[in-house]
């Protein structure tokens, strides 16, 4: 489904770029979120925060966040994990729904010391999303970043965050876990192994890809030939357009994909099905406490005639409070079918026993 890749370059600069791949369009924009914001967890209300850092956000259906960064050079990003399994939190546990997941980490961290440390501390538990139609429930893990060049990846398989922590730990992209992701890529020709460079648009192949052009990547000495490289490797690994693969989400075609410069803060979008690059410098931005929430409308800006190009900070507008209502309905919905799943579950159970919802032959 996606690829992450971390670069320290030469310069000094930390850059990240990350691709999302889907069978379909997830309605994606950016979104500008205050310090200030008070939230809570989305399961039991058990975490409630206010935002210590303000962040740019990429969203799907402008109700979750799956990339971000935040004014911190502290960046995050959703990726699909097949093999991810959840556990079944307890009432009182303390819990994060997919839905906010990334959200608390870019509202309450500046590196990833502090995230490793608080997620291995609190063990706190994920609340998988649940659709009661029976069709896709998200199977993520968690990658982070900072202007240091650390790194972390969380993966839940045992119900349980299994945490990889190290500045080595550059690339992740889908199945099998990252542990056994870092065994496979050590038999690759130049990483270690005299296998050569794989080219399928297998997640492991994806890894090995991006791993070697990290390693072998030309320094480069200004911030546009960095985030270039980026773009280009990131590129590499992505899926191209075709007929989805039954039964495998995370083999799907690459809708956009994101380059974050952690060290001057600059977050670009490129969409897949729109021509032009759009980047944000965050100094162009107000972070305040008490400034307003705002969305950078990227579905319906950007086009091949007069759409949205090149720094585009001036661009984001007040979403009005009618749009923020209906997404706290969202989140709200999002909350309830949570809590109800095992009722929504055996509902469905009963449903098919009965042949309801069956498909026509």
């Amino acid at each position: 489904m996606c690829t992450r890749v971390l670069w320290p370059d030469a310069n000094g600069a930390v850059i990240v770029g990350r691709n999302m791949d889907f069978h379909m369009d997830l309605l994606s924009n950016l979104w500008k979120m205050p310090r200030g914001i008070s939230r809570t967890d989305g399961v039991n209300g058990k975490l409630a925060w206010k935002s210590k850092y303000g962040s740019v956000v990429a969203t799907a259906f402008d109700l979750i966040a799956t990339d971000g960064m935040n004014e911190e050079g502290f960046a995050g990003h959703i990726l699909w994990l097949a093999e991810s399994d959840y556990g079944k939190p307890a009432e009182g546990d303390l819990q994060l729904s997919q839905a906010i997941w990334l959200q608390y980490y870019l509202d309450n961290f500046a590196t990833v010391a502090e995230a490793v440390a608080w997620t291995e501390e609190t063990g706190v538990q994920v609340s998988q999303l649940f659709d009661p139609t029976g069709h896709l429930v998200p199977t993520l893990h968690l990658a982070l970043n900072d202007a240091s060049g650390d790194s972390a990846i969380i993966e839940y398989t045992d119900g349980k965050p299994k945490v990889y922590h190290s500045a080595e730990y550059t690339v992740m992209t889908n199945s099998p876990t990252y542990d056994k992701q870092l065994e496979l890529v050590k038999e690759i020709d130049g990483l270690g192994g005299d296998k050569p460079l794989p080219g399928s648009t297998l997640a492991s192949d994806r890894f090995a890809r991006a791993s070697y052009y990290v390693k072998h990547q030309v320094q480069p000495k200004t911030q546009l030939q960095a985030m270039a490289a980026m773009f280009s490797i990131i590129r590499n690994a992505a899926q191209p357009f075709r007929t989805p693969e039954p039964g495998k989400p995370d083999a799907s075609q690459t809708i956009w994909q994101v380059v974050a410069d952690m060290t001057n803060k600059r977050y670009a979008f490129e969409s897949t099905t729109r021509p032009n690059v759009v980047w944000i410098d965050f100094e162009k931005l107000s972070f305040a406490e008490g400034s307003k929430i705002l969305k950078l409308d990227l579905v319906g800006k950007l086009a091949l005639e007069g759409g949205l190009a090149g720094e585009v900070s001036h661009n984001f507008h007040d979403p009005g409070e009618d749009a923020l209502g209906l997404i706290d309905t969202g989140m709200g919905a999002l909350e309830f079918i949570a809590k109800k799943q095992d009722e929504f579950a055996e509902l469905s159970k009963m449903l098919k026993k009965l042949g309801i919802g069956k498909s026509a032959k």
